[in-house]
């Protein structure tokens, strides 16, 4: 490559921060930096005059090609810097060869595991998160785990007595106390499993699983433990904010960074596609319209980081603005610094699919972001500004790529689909009356069996049967049903 090219390539380098990978003439990686901001960072290799290293001097000398990797943050740029040096041990670069300079969360193999900091990743079976370059992140998670999820910080054997007194570390509600037989192996387990998943960002999946714990609480009338449940919610939101990217924790493999690379040229894209959002559409005949959009890091999903949206402003079949709604709301939160912004944008459709969302973007003013649609039938890459499409061949890994990430954009907007149709399906008419919950519409069905027998009952006979259940809302119940036409010939 000649200096020119090299120097072109600098100028189209974003003022974001990043990652840079400089090679030789024989595509050999001989430095890996990372910057705040990319274009001036890389910038001031070429055009500083004077060198006092001749180190540096023949550095720059001998770079043939320049890669970068955009990233969202300063914090990510850390970590990936660590690790491809650790991937490539450049010539140039002698800080990071043989040593972790961040720390990582350690949950060692135990029959009741423990949760520890450690600065050294082995090939022990234990479970590693991490590296972590932000030290308030860390004790961030410390203490939402201490606080709801405690696990024990001794490093003795557990052997369960009931005659042991346990530590003050329980009393103050940061130890379950294994050792005084106060918890099982099966509940020790769960909070483990619930660390786990918020480690990995699976806070979702997290929440829901505290939310049936919250649930079954207030069902048993044990509302101290619902609470403690409600604010553990509240907090795992708080803390998935801040979370670094979980592909992050991925190793390098040479087939998807060859893969990346050959899509940022077939793109012709100015940095490589860290992180690629996907956006699809599903709807049932016009009606119960969702979006979503997938997202992928390093060429693989990010499940955490998937996002459903309910279209409000389209009605009947119009997936043109449903596209634009939907990319509108997305990009919004990324504005805020809500979501991840991506490096790449893919719209599952043709060129006017393609056109609605770019009027999104144009709307929000983000305008720099790179955008392509993936049409089904031809497999072709339609182009902003660009009346052809791309056409790649179908054993291109760069459309390969694109395409698994179209599929589960595709997978996810009709599991999306079902699930929510399912879930109002599976709703009881009950839970449509003001005041009416989950929970006492549940009281009713188990009490008399279905709605069409509560719409034949009186509402003295309601009252009888239900604690708790005032006169008011009994007359309620039947008028609501009434207006509705629930009777002999109408079960739910």
């Amino acid at each position: 490559m000649s200096k020119d090219t090299v120097l072109a390539t600098v100028r189209a380098l974003p003022l974001k921060p990043g990652v840079y990978l400089m090679r030789d003439a024989g595509g050999v990686v001989i430095y890996v930096g990372k910057a705040k901001s990319l274009r001036k960072r890389v910038s001031s290799y070429f055009y500083h005059k004077n060198f006092d290293s001749p180190r540096l001097r023949n550095l720059v000398d001998s770079i043939d090609d320049i890669s970068a990797i955009r990233t969202e943050t300063e914090a990510e740029a850390l970590i990936l810097e660590a690790k491809l040096i650790r991937k490539y041990s450049p010539f140039f670069n002698v800080d990071l060869k043989n040593s972790d300079r961040y720390p990582y969360i350690k949950i060692p193999r135990e029959p009741f595991p423990r949760l520890i900091v450690t600065r050294k990743k082995e090939e022990d079976g234990a479970i590693y998160f991490g590296p972590y370059v932000s030290t308030r992140e860390i004790r961030d998670l410390l203490r939402l785990s201490e606080r709801y999820f405690p696990l024990r910080t001794c490093s003795g054997e557990i052997r369960p007595d009931p005659k042991r007194r346990p530590c003050i570390r329980y009393e103050l509600g940061s130890c379950l106390a294994p050792c005084a037989s106060l918890c099982d192996d099966s509940s020790y387990r769960d909070r483990v499993d619930d660390l786990i998943l918020l480690l990995r960002g699976k806070c979702v999946d997290l929440v829901e699983r505290i939310r049936g714990r919250m649930d079954s609480a207030a069902n048993r009338l044990l509302f101290e433990e619902a609470a403690r449940h409600r604010d553990a919610i509240r907090a795992i939101w708080k803390v998935s904010r801040q979370r670094i990217s979980a592909p992050l924790e991925r190793e390098f493999d040479s087939e998807t960074w060859s893969t990346l690379v050959t899509l940022q040229k077939e793109l012709r894209l100015k940095i490589l596609p860290w992180r690629i959002d996907c956006f699809d559409i599903s709807h049932f005949s016009g009606r119960e319209t969702y979006g979503v959009v997938v997202v992928f890091e390093q060429g693989h999903p990010n499940p955490s980081l998937f996002r459903k949206f309910t279209v409000r402003t389209v009605e009947g079949i119009d997936d043109f603005r449903s596209i634009e709604e939907v990319v509108f709301r997305r990009y919004s939160h990324v504005q805020k610094g809500e979501e991840p912004p991506p490096q790449l944008v893919v719209i599952d459709g043709g060129k006017q699919q393609l056109e609605f969302a770019l009027k999104a973007l144009q709307k929000l003013g983000m305008t720099d972001l790179a955008v392509v649609a993936l049409a089904k039938r031809e497999e072709h890459v339609f182009y902003p500004d660009s009346e052809d499409p791309i056409v790649l061949s179908f054993d291109n890994p760069a459309l390969r790529l694109l395409q698994r990430i179209r599929d589960e954009a595709h997978r996810y907007a009709i599991g999306t689909h079902r699930n929510k149709r399912d879930s109002r399906l599976r709703r009881s008419v009950l839970e449509e009356i003001p005041g009416i919950g989950r929970h006492r519409a549940a009281q009713l069905i188990s009490e008399f069996g279905s709605v069409q027998r509560i719409a034949c009952l009186d509402a003295d006979a309601i009252v009888a049967k239900i604690p708790g259940m005032g006169q008011r809302t009994a007359e309620r119940i039947l008028d609501f049903l009434k207006e509705n036409a629930y009777g002999v010939e109408k079960d739910a």
